[in-house]
């Protein structure tokens, strides 16, 4: 992921200004991670945090959420934005957090740069790191079929709902709902919520 973290860097700056901000996530979005989190019982990680927008989001909640990314501009910038929360450069890929430990994990659409081949790795870190009955939310872009487009910031991938739900299942998650969305001039959104089994 060396390749996507050089990427972001160099774009760090713009990518905060069009998105690193409550203000341009979707309502119907902000609504689904605020009913998430109101059910999210033990400490919430921001698994590819960006700015630290929604860390923050969740933290005003009431939760005692965290954020961690790849990207140590982004982190600087979430922690001159938001002092009162928790921010560290990491890998979601081998999350410095002890096993069973975290009762919500939100990963929003930070998993879209991990290739079919490889995105059980970071399914399965986060269902060592959620304590048994922990939940995820997963955003991502949806589509017909997994398929590869050119991403603004590097190479991404696109997700069918049945497709992702077979890899969470395979990492030792029940989902629990999944949304879609369309919006006029944008990529098909979706959203996963899943639960962390007792076993694999």
């Amino acid at each position: 992921m060396d390749g996507i973290t050089e990427a972001y860097s160099r774009r760090a700056v713009e990518y905060t200004d069009l998105f690193g901000s409550m203000h341009a996530v979707h309502p119907s979005d902000r609504q689904l991670v605020a009913d998430w989190a109101d059910g999210v019982e033990g400490p919430v990680i921001d698994a590819g945090c960006g700015p630290g927008h929604w860390t923050s989001f969740l933290a005003d909640r009431g939760l005692a959420a965290r954020g961690v990314d790849l990207v140590p501009q982004f982190i600087d910038r979430a922690r001159t934005a938001y002092p009162g929360v928790s921010f560290e450069v990491g890998s979601l890929d081998a999350l410095d957090v002890d096993a069973g430990t975290v009762g919500g994990i939100l990963s929003w659409y930070s998993l879209i740069h991990h290739d079919p081949s490889s995105i059980s790795t970071p399914l399965l870190e986060f269902h060592r790191v959620l304590s048994p009955g922990g939940t995820l939310l997963l955003g991502f872009f949806g589509s017909p079929d997994i398929e590869q487009f050119d991403h603004a910031v590097a190479p991404a991938y696109r997700w069918p709902v049945g497709d992702l739900t077979k890899a969470l299942a395979s990492a030792g998650f029940d989902v629990i709902e999944a949304h879609t969305r369309r919006t006029t001039d944008q990529r098909p959104h979706a959203a996963i919520m899943a639960r962390r089994r007792s076993r694999r």
